[in-house]
């Protein structure tokens, strides 16, 4: 027991001391370039031969896959302030746990801070490698991806990376100049005899992460010559989806050209693309300096590249350069058609797209809007023009002043390609007069017409009872009784007006020998004949009559 505590107490001061004259190590940083780690640090004491030693723990999905601390291979009981631990690290997207010391034979200071890390996360793209090639006046550069020949990877679609150049002058004031390449590219337009310094950056777009620029190379150009065999000038001119290659021709003989294309994606890959370009059917073998290649636009996504192969007649080629297609960029989007019909008091436009009814990749990709520009055609100048935007094709315009021509044209735009056509041909048409003032004729005509009616009727049927009436007394349609009629031979014009009685008077000498047998037949036919009278609504004259057929019938009987 005693020699126990005296053992401890010869210790203490020692470790006392270790924890008091050895400071932590400070500001522990780690780089990751690819899938190289190094971890660096800052030591601030005075102590000599002190040494350092780094531990690490592994947590996998956010959880503690050991909480065992483990010695960080390559960077135990190293001298310097820094060391490469790449074996240690296997998986990029985990969490990592990294912390220091130092350390003087028995005597460690205590642990710094722990460093905690995702490696994907703070990991750098590294240089790429890069092949230069002099020839004909330009350069060719072929770059290989970062992490080309290693077996572990952290970027593991090599494909995703663009690349960058820099190129300038290798002179006192040269400027800089920046442009992004394919793998396999070609950099023109240089000074010939020149020598030329660049360096080349991968990045990755998509995640917003730029490289290391790659070891500076430097190169001089050779001078271009100039074949009049080869085609010039190439130039595109592409509307609604119909595309046309143009060239110039400076060769004076008989010359024959083919058209040849390239899928865009190929020059993305890192082989060698030289043996795919194909020749445009449509375009071989031609004499022309022109070519419709709209075939070969099979998709609206991707993108094209061109160069025109001339032959003369000794069989010998010439290469143009080579023109780039991104078909929805390239293309220019044309005019529309328009129709115009007026009903119900409203214009309406009918728009047919750019490319007509059939073209969906003008309908569809570019997500065309439409403008339509409208004004009063008349005499005077200041009439304002006034615009309208739709999506749909179909349009209207109300506030229309009638017995007016009105005229409009259309222009189509994309606002996602910041593209727009011409403007359409200028179309009019006429408004149809007001039509207030013919509802208020007619209304009066059928006001008047009924005002007309109501007036007439009562007196048309006044008029008409009248004549009956008169016609009725001054002229019967019904004539007399026959019995009435054969009494003196004399019609009377009316039944109800009495004739003018003979001034003389009417006298008869009555003989008192009339036997009763005449008197019952003289009264029995007066009787007869005054009741025919009735019946037939005339009068006559009874004093005379009577006094004739008595004097008639009784001269009968006495003869």
């Amino acid at each position: 027991m005693a020699l126990f505590l005296s053992c401890l107490l010869v210790a203490l001061p020692l470790r006392c001391a270790g924890q008091t004259n050895l400071r932590s190590p400070e500001d522990i940083q780690v780089y990751v370039v690819n899938t190289n780690f190094t971890l660096s640090w800052n030591y601030t004491g005075n102590d000599t031969n002190v040494t350092f030693s780094a531990e690490y723990r592994w947590f996998e999905d956010t959880e503690a896959n050991g909480t065992e601390w483990k010695g960080l291979p390559g960077c135990q009981n190293v001298t310097c302030t820094e060391c490469d631990f790449s074996s240690a690290i296997t998986e990029y997207y985990d969490t990592y746990h990294v912390r220091i010391r130092a350390e003087r034979r028995e005597e460690v200071s205590p642990w710094s801070s722990t460093f905690e890390m995702i490696p994907y996360f703070i990991a750098q793209i590294g240089p790429p490698g890069i092949v230069l090639q002099s020839m004909n006046g330009v350069i060719k550069i072929k770059v290989s991806p970062p992490e080309e020949n290693e077996v572990r990877k952290m970027w593991i679609t090599p494909l995703d990376f663009k690349y960058k150049v820099v190129l300038w002058e290798n002179s006192s004031n040269s400027e800089f100049r920046s442009q992004s390449i394919f793998p396999t590219d070609t950099i023109d337009d240089l000074a010939p005899d020149t020598t030329y310094c660049l360096k080349v950056q991968a990045t990755l777009p998509l995640e917003l992460q730029e490289g290391l620029f790659s070891p500076i190379h430097c190169i001089k150009t050779t001078r271009k010559v100039n074949d009049l065999l080869c085609a010039t000038n190439l130039r595109i001119l592409a509307l609604n989806m119909e595309f046309h290659l143009h060239w110039t021709n400076q060769y004076k003989q008989h010359v024959s050209y083919n058209v040849q294309y390239l899928i865009g994606y190929l020059k993305k890959l890192h082989d060698d693309y030289s043996v795919k370009w194909l020749n445009v059917h449509a375009c071989e073998n031609i004499t022309d300096t022109q070519c419709n290649f709209s075939s070969i636009i099979t998709t609206t996504s991707g993108s094209y590249y061109l160069r025109v192969q001339a032959i003369n007649e000794y069989n010998r080629s010439c290469l143009s350069n080579e023109v780039k297609v991104d078909p929805l960029i390239t293309n220019e989007i044309g005019p529309p058609g328009v129709k115009l019909d007026i009903s119900n008091a409203l214009l309406h436009i009918q728009i047919s797209p750019p490319g007509g009814s059939e073209s969906e990749v003008m309908r569809d990709h570019y997500d065309l809007s439409y403008r339509l520009l409208y004004w009063k055609n008349s005499s005077n100048n200041e009439e304002e023009i006034k615009v309208k935007e739709i999506k749909q094709t179909i349009g209207s315009i109300s506030d229309l002043t009638p017995s007016t021509l009105y005229c409009v044209k259309v222009q189509a735009f994309s606002e996602a390609y910041n593209k727009s056509s011409h403007f359409s041909k200028e179309e009019c048409i006429k408004t149809p007069g007001d039509k207030i003032l013919p509802l208020v004729i007619l209304a009066t005509f059928v006001i008047a017409l009924i005002a007309v009616f109501l007036v007439a009727v009562p007196l048309v049927f006044a008029l008409y009872q009248a004549y009956r009436k008169i016609k009725y007394v001054f002229f019967p349609s019904c004539q007399p009784p026959l019995n009435i009629e054969g009494f003196g031979g004399q019609l009377f014009s009316s039944p109800y007006l009495l004739t003018a009685e003979d001034p003389t008077e009417n006298c008869s000498i009555i003989e008192t020998i009339i036997t009763e047998e005449v008197n019952q037949i003289v009264f029995k036919d007066y009787k007869h004949s005054k009741q025919s009278s009735r019946d037939s609504g005339n009068y006559s004259n009874d004093d005379n009559t009577e006094s004739k057929v008595s004097e008639e019938m009784l001269e009968k009987e006495t003869v």
